[in-house]
């Protein structure tokens, strides 16, 4: 599993962070673990954010024994408390899958339903995060490529600053651009009408402004399906 001999936990970013975003996959179950381990704040999403926007936890809310289970989503929806689009909240580091990532620019590509990149405009568009938070993925050595061509990037998708493979920690040094919000130009009608928190949102936005949003072409959602990086973790559990 991509976080087994975790370097992360021995990277000064994460060892000073005080607030962690982890996503709900089971690659990154470890991850969550030691966040919750460590005395920190943990945030994660509620899995392809149908019911929740996001769930905190913190140790101290979490009885003795229990951070395993507090580690899996349905954990999390039973510790933690949710998060609202208003609340002040700052987070340190978020640690996010791929599928696979280039070491030589920090582009990632990721399962293909956008949920990592609608997150992090999220946490954008509510001031937790800003073009200087970390973002880490941990990944297998085998997902590491070298051929993510940079002019096939969109303005929406996140590059990585660190990656931490179960053998060693690579600094990307990316100079690619983090996104700066939402950008709801490229949410279809269908994805809006998946995502609950994205629909109240974008109707609170469009109230406060007075002015309708745009919204993308419409488009058939793929099936969710089990990502290359949750097979490995399969295979290496057997």
């Amino acid at each position: 599993m991509a976080g087994r001999r975790l370097p992360l936990g021995r990277l000064e970013v994460f060892l000073n962070a005080q607030c962690v975003k982890v996503n709900p996959d089971s690659p990154q179950k470890q991850v969550r673990f030691l966040t919750l381990s460590g005395d920190k704040k943990l945030l994660t999403p509620q899995p392809r954010l149908t019911t929740e926007f996001f769930s905190v936890l913190d140790s101290q809310m979490i009885p003795t024994g229990c951070i395993p289970e507090a580690s899996t989503p349905a954990g999390a929806a039973k510790y933690g408390r949710p998060l609202g689009l208003d609340e002040k909240i700052k987070v340190d580091l978020i640690v996010i899958g791929s599928v696979a990532v280039d070491p030589n620019s920090g582009a990632r590509l990721g399962k293909g339903e956008g949920f990592a990149e609608l997150e992090y405009g999220m946490l954008r568009y509510m001031g937790a995060i800003d073009d200087s938070t970390i973002i880490v993925t941990t990944v297998h050595d085998t997902q590491l490529v070298d051929d993510i061509p940079l002019e096939k990037l969109q303005v929406h998708d996140v590059p990585v600053d660190i990656i931490c493979t179960p053998t060693q920690v690579i600094f990307t040094n990316t100079t690619t651009p983090k996104p700066q919000g939402i950008y709801w130009e490229k949410l279809s009608p269908e994805k809006l009408s998946q995502i609950r928190v994205l629909r109240e949102l974008k109707a609170r936005i469009e109230h406060e402004t007075g002015t309708k949003l745009p919204c993308g072409p419409s488009v058939k959602l793929p099936q969710p399906q089990a990502s290359k990086e949750e097979e490995l973790e399969e295979l290496n559990c057997l």
